[in-house]
């Protein structure tokens, strides 16, 4: 059967950080340590190959978590990096897709006293054609 690609792009602006550290950033609303959900549409119940592609500036630590319908992804999944970076994970078996209504949410590790920020989240699949 074949396939196709999809996505759902979705823009964050917010900041992540403990009380006690901010940034100061203008375009990032402070959100405490986890975003809201990020709600997006899948129009097939036959996704596959998920990856989601994270914009993510000034993370210090490992441990933070990106939720996709409120289950956590294997591994790490937002590295540290200084500055702006664009970070690619994929689902692996840790994750899926549901034909409708889908989220993201990114936490941060409360263990931590790390603060960065996220601008945008994109999440991709494969569809069968003419799904």
């Amino acid at each position: 059967m074949p396939l196709r690609a999809n996505y759902a792009t979705m823009y964050v602006g917010a900041q992540l950080a403990p009380e006690t550290r901010k940034l100061d950033l203008d375009w990032a609303d402070d959100v405490g340590d986890e975003t809201a959900a990020l709600e997006f549409e899948v129009p097939t119940a036959e996704a596959t190959d998920g990856y989601v592609g994270i914009q993510a500036f000034d993370v210090g630590e490992y441990g933070h978590e990106i939720l996709i319908n409120g289950d956590p992804m294997s591994g790490f999944d937002i590295p540290p990096n200084e500055g702006w970076q664009y970070w690619v994970d994929t689902f692996g078996d840790a994750v899926s897709l549901s034909e409708g209504h889908n989220s993201v949410r990114i936490v941060r590790d409360e263990e931590t006293t790390d603060a960065f920020a996220v601008g945008t989240v994109t999440v991709h699949w494969k569809e069968p054609v003419g799904d």
